[in-house]
């Protein structure tokens, strides 16, 4: 068995655990999530689930990392046995979110290239659907291929073997140290930009000025914690990946702390930057602001390539620099999720990392194709629509309940945390996990259910729900349990208390 690596510098780490959070979401989902739940009213719910769900939640994973050393399913394992299938589920969410986030990659690169002289036009969404995506007809038809797909999907996943090749220190720290103050610096060249167009200050008018009647409204305070939850890259297995890899003498409290404030900060530097954009649309359109505000797929790829072509000069050079952020912003998370169960199935089968690293990132190359098909949008749609709100969302909510209720694990590790770190946490922590915590996050879980029974997630056919959705959530469960069935190659509970002797 390989030396268990380890991060170079506490930098390293922070670098990577910001870089893991600052994804996608940060710029095309925050932005209108605050918008749509009060504007400047939302920070104070979002502020509240950062200190009772974010936080503690970072601190609890990046604990059992540190303490136990291991990836998701041996880390579980060494805590209670019956906990590895939650590991493994956590892994298979993991993956399962890999092989389409990496095809997003793909169309930013190739909207990278468009932006060379605006290739798409002055009707962005035309572009998009027919000429970049070739989009079926229907939802559920599966077609062909698309080539100007497939290719720069290709180069992503050879960047990503390619790095995670190289290992903890030499790969996944060196790139984050460059890509991501890279990303904040070309991000915030658009922010300095946008903020000079005519219109913006009507854009973050309408981005802060606070609805204060939304502050009751419940479901403004479950999109906060949701928010929170899906940003921060909790629940599924990165965090306590990457702090396995930490020295023994680590201020994880500390860490968390910083790596929660720096995505938030990210989130909203996004925001003013996406909302002055929008101001200058509808100022140039003539139009409200609530008019042109978009998020997704659609604010990426449609909404900000018609802000660009208005733009009075250097249309180019700030679509080069809007996609690259998106590919830097893409990049940094898509490698601390593969990294996930690569490090699952070095450790499980006892394989180095070269052959851990290709057998795994070989297969999601392969499923990753599906979403480069004409109909790869509609899988992709409800794929990442199930997993996250099914998959994240539960394997979320059974890891606290099971630490916290079952498994009584927050005493021990409260002490492994305080030890190490300068800031101690104490009653609030446990209370947040044990109460709050599962509280808003069975709520998130009924609430989902309720609305799915009531009508198909977009009005998709059944059987795309049934084939895309449900059944996708129900293999990473089965797959999980069916894992965690094989005994391990070492004595890995042995050899992880002789190493903490």
């Amino acid at each position: 068995m390989e030396k268990r690596q380890q991060w170079g510098s506490r930098y390293g780490f922070i670098m990577a655990a910001v870089g893991s959070a600052v994804g996608l979401g940060n710029i095309w989902r925050f932005p209108a999530v605050a918008y749509e739940n009060g504007g400047g009213a939302f920070f104070l719910p979002y502020l509240f689930a950062i200190l009772t769900a974010g936080i503690p939640i970072l601190i609890m994973e990046f604990t059992i990392g540190h303490k136990y050393r291991g990836s998701a399913p041996l880390s579980l394992f060494r805590i209670n046995k019956k906990a590895e299938w939650l590991g493994w589920w956590q892994l298979l969410i993991s993956f399962v979110i890999c092989t389409y986030y990496s095809v997003i990659i793909a169309w930013a690169v190739k909207y990278t290239i468009y932006s060379f002289g605006t290739q798409w036009g002055t009707d962005p969404g035309s572009f998009l659907f027919g000429d970049v995506l070739k989009l079926a007809e229907k939802p559920g038809q599966i077609g062909g291929l698309v080539p100007g797909i497939v290719v720069p999907l290709l180069f992503v996943w050879a960047v990503t073997f390619f790095v995670l090749y190289r290992g903890v220190s030499k790969g996944i720290e060196k790139l984050n140290k460059i890509f991501l103050p890279t990303l904040v610096v070309m991000f915030f060249i658009i922010v300095v930009r946008a903020l000079t167009l005519d219109g913006a200050a009507q854009g973050l008018n309408a981005f802060f000025k606070p609805n204060w009647n939304m502050i009751f409204d419940g479901k403004v305070w479950i999109a906060a914690y949701g928010q929170i939850f899906f940003s921060l890259s909790i629940g599924f297995a990165i965090m306590l990946t990457y702090s396995s890899y930490l020295p023994k003498k680590s201020d994880i409290n500390n860490n968390a702390f910083i790596t929660a404030f720096a995505n938030s900060g990210f989130e909203l530097l996004a925001g003013i930057g996406v909302f002055a954009a929008l101001g200058f649309m509808a100022n140039q359109q003539g139009v409200a602001v609530d008019e042109v505000v978009s998020s997704g797929i659609g604010l990426a790829f449609v909404v900000f390539p018609s802000i660009i072509n208005e733009f009075p000069g250097m249309n180019g050079f700030f679509g080069v620099l809007f996609f690259l952020s998106l590919v830097f912003a893409g990049m940094t998370s898509l490698i601390s999720i593969v990294e996930t169960f690569v490090a699952g199935i070095q450790e499980k089968f006892n394989v180095s990392r070269t052959k851990a690293v290709l057998t795994s990132g070989i297969t999601a190359t392969i499923i990753s194709l599906l979403f480069a098909t004409n109909g790869g949008l509609y899988f992709l749609d409800v794929v990442d629509y199930f997993i996250n709100n099914f998959g994240v969302v539960t394997a979320g909510l059974v890891e606290v309940v099971l630490i916290a209720w079952f498994f009584k694990g927050l005493n021990g590790l409260q002490s492994h945390a305080n030890a190490i770190s300068d800031l101690r946490v104490g009653g609030w922590w446990k209370f947040c996990l044990s109460v709050v915590t599962p509280i808003i996050l069975g709520y998130m879980m009924f609430d989902n259910i309720r609305q799915n029974l009531k009508e198909n997630y977009e009005g998709y056919p059944t059987d795309l729900i049934m084939y895309g959705g449900l059944l996708v959530v129900v293999v990473s469960i089965v797959g999980g349990i069916l894992l965690s069935l094989k005994g391990w190659k070492t004595n890995k509970n042995t050899e992880q208390k002789k190493e903490a002797a």
